[in-house]
């Protein structure tokens, strides 16, 4: 094409013959229904190739393309090829730097592993995946991978598209008209087109059962909606080596007997199982968790063990289901529990907990948050004494590291057995009690298991205590207890408690050293709090997050925030919004940040009605990463206001 103002640079010979190939290969894939093609008869692949070959009616194989051409131009071609074609170019490309004679060893399909044993060739393609993967998905966050571990673009892909397929064939049968086949219904020409880069596909490539019987070996890690519980779905995954299950509205019994299944077949490899919005009442459970043991053993390889705003016991029966405390039991690898907004009522907790501790599990997190728990020590002491010998003897949770209570209605008095509970987990690390109505005597229960853990060498890293109807007489008691420990607390949150001003005095010898991430939201600090805050403050602040915001603190909310970016230069992330801070504030926190090349990525001042960035265009000035540090209205009035502004 040529441009305007400029010679246009004619493509090289090179290119071109790139861009022949690659129409080729493509060409060839869309073309898998029309006679004569060899396309994308993935299923027939490894057959063809493994006879004698032969010339193929001028038609240039992948396989063929991959052994001719050098390294460094197949990886050019593969950057233009759709993802069918690639996958293709792939399987041709390991048969090339494989040393196996069979094609069936080289692909490894009987376990699902498609790599050889000469990789570092076949992993120069991971690019190509990364590239796809990205501009097909490119909303998804797919910076959060760990540096030093290797993505497999190439199955990540596939995956996620298969994922697709699903979804798409649940939303499909769950029509009350739908009376067919799974496996027959066809993909969306939005994800034909998309794989193929063609509209003209056979009919018979766009049918679900023909995806996985193709690509199935790469899934890892699916999500099943209840309608997808079907002998029928188990059998297209029998070559999938699960690792990851996510089952959604399973309720009734058919649906029950079809998870099972999916279980069973997956029960060597599968290492978490979660259920989302389902009823699995004691018939339910018992069957679920026979199925996910081993045949011939109790050996269960569960890691992940969790259920999700779902039933788990019928609202007329306390009966509790023996399959899941056997599990609970033998689960010897299990590392994470969550009963999630279970229903669960005290007595099955207690259960949980007694089954846990009489097995000596390894487990490591335990949540049970969004339950009622209220009315605990009660149902402990209307029980038999086993539960009770069972917190006095030496077995314990020395596992446990994470445990979650949040919002479960306890009361203070349910403290009581709460503490008798983490005096068994001598390695807990990590604390949450929020939305929990404990009241400053709930918390006194809870300063002598601190005491205990600080003695033990072992003292909590990160708690949380979120409106627990607490008092800046308690506060006051828990913060003095903190801190002693030598090490700063990862993270404390005190937040959505009126605490008043009168906690500031206390909270600022705190923050020197003692916390790096501080939550302190909406707690009443108001003017003074935060001048007291202000002129208190450590020379040197150890804090990399705090949370300021709803404390309506006006202009001393600016003066301390400038201050803290001042002689905290480990600072990452500020949140101050819906503080009643007037215009002026703005030119006092620019001020200290030309004073200082702090870490500082984000000052969240959002929600105070009189700022914005129209009134102040310096807050543009300040950048992090290319990214503005400040985030301030558009104009004035823009936010919606915080329930106690005026």
């Amino acid at each position: 094409m040529a441009v305007v103002g400029a010679k246009a640079v004619p493509p090289t010979l090179l290119s071109l013959c790139l861009q022949a190939v690659a129409a080729h290969l493509t060409a060839e894939v869309a073309g898998a229904g029309r006679s004569g093609g060899r396309g994308a008869h993935f299923d027939g692949f490894v057959q063809e190739h493994e006879e004698e070959e032969e010339e193929d009616g001028g038609h240039l194989a992948p396989e063929q393309v991959a052994e001719a051409l050098p390294w460094e131009l197949l990886h050019q071609l593969a950057s233009s090829l759709p993802p069918f074609a690639l996958e293709l170019l792939h399987h041709g490309a390991h048969a090339r730097c494989c040393s196996s004679t069979s094609l069936k060893d080289r692909f490894g399909e009987a376990d699902g592993n498609r790599r050889g044993t000469k990789r570092s060739r076949c992993e120069d393609f991971n690019t190509a995946w990364q590239a796809l993967f990205e501009s097909r998905w490119p909303l998804l966050d797919n910076t959060g991978h760990d540096d030093l571990v290797t993505v497999d673009w190439q199955q990540q892909y596939w995956e996620k598209h298969l994922q697709e397929c699903l979804d798409e064939a649940a939303e499909a049968a769950l029509l009350p008209s739908f009376r067919g086949r799974i496996g027959e219904l066809s993909m969306s020409d939005k994800i034909m087109s998309s794989v193929y880069l063609s509209e003209n596909i056979a009919q018979q490539y766009s049918r679900l059962s023909y995806h996985w019987t193709i690509l199935g070996s790469y899934a890892r890690c699916l999500r099943f909606q209840n309608v997808l519980c079907t002998a029928e779905v188990c059998d297209m995954l029998q070559h999938s080596r699960l690792e990851t299950l996510v089952f959604v509205r399973v309720i009734s019994e058919l649906e029950v007997n079809g998870v099972c299944l999916l279980l069973s077949c997956h029960a060597k490899t599968l290492l978490s199982l979660e259920f989302i919005h389902c009823q699995l009442y004691p018939a339910a459970m018992d069957k679920v968790c026979s199925s996910l043991c081993q045949p011939g053993s109790q050996n269960y390889k569960i890691q992940s063990f969790s259920i999700k705003s779902s039933r788990i016991v019928e609202s007329k029966s306390l009966t509790t289901s023996a399959g899941l405390l056997n599990f609970l039991s033998y689960a010897k690898s299990l590392q994470l529990l969550s009963f999630n907004d279970a229903k669960m009522q005290p007595s099955f907790a207690k259960m949980i907990i007694h089954t846990l501790l009489e097995s000596s599990s390894g487990l490591q997190t335990l949540d049970l948050s969004e339950n009622n728990l209220a009315g605990w020590r009660s149902t402990v002491d209307r029980s038999s004494t086993s539960f009770s010998s069972a917190l006095k003897s030496n077995t314990s949770l020395s596992s446990l590291t994470v445990l979650n209570l949040r919002g479960n209605n306890l009361q203070e008095g349910d403290m009581e057995v709460v503490c008798n509970i983490l005096a068994k987990m001598s390695n807990l690390r990590s604390l949450d009690i929020s939305d929990n109505p404990i009241t400053d005597e709930g918390i006194r229960y809870l300063i002598p298991f601190f005491e205990l853990a600080l003695q033990r060498g072992n003292p909590i890293r990160k708690l949380r205590a979120e409106n627990c109807d607490l008092s800046s007489i308690g506060v006051t008691k828990l913060l003095e207890c903190l801190a002693p420990i030598n090490k700063p607390l990862d993270m404390l949150s005190i937040a959505d408690n009126h605490l008043g001003s009168s906690v500031a005095a206390t909270l600022v010898k705190f923050l020197g050293s003692h916390v790096r991430e501080l939550n302190v939201e909406d707690i009443g600090l108001g003017p003074i709090g935060f001048q007291i805050l202000e002129e208190a403050l450590p020379r040197k602040v150890n804090l990399s997050h705090i949370n300021i915001s709803k404390n309506r603190g006006g202009m001393g909310t600016a003066h301390f925030v400038s201050r803290l970016i001042l002689q905290a230069p480990n600072l990452i992330s500020v949140n101050a919004g819906s503080n009643l801070l007037p215009p002026e504030s703005l030119e006092v926190i620019c001020n200290a940040l030309k004073q200082t090349t702090c870490n500082l990525t984000r000052l969240d001042l959002m929600g105070n009605l009189q700022l914005s960035s129209t009134i102040f265009p310096a807050v543009f000035e300040f950048k992090k990463r290319g990214k503005p540090i400040l985030l301030v209205p558009s104009q004035q009035g823009s936010c919606a206001p915080y329930d106690a502004d005026p």
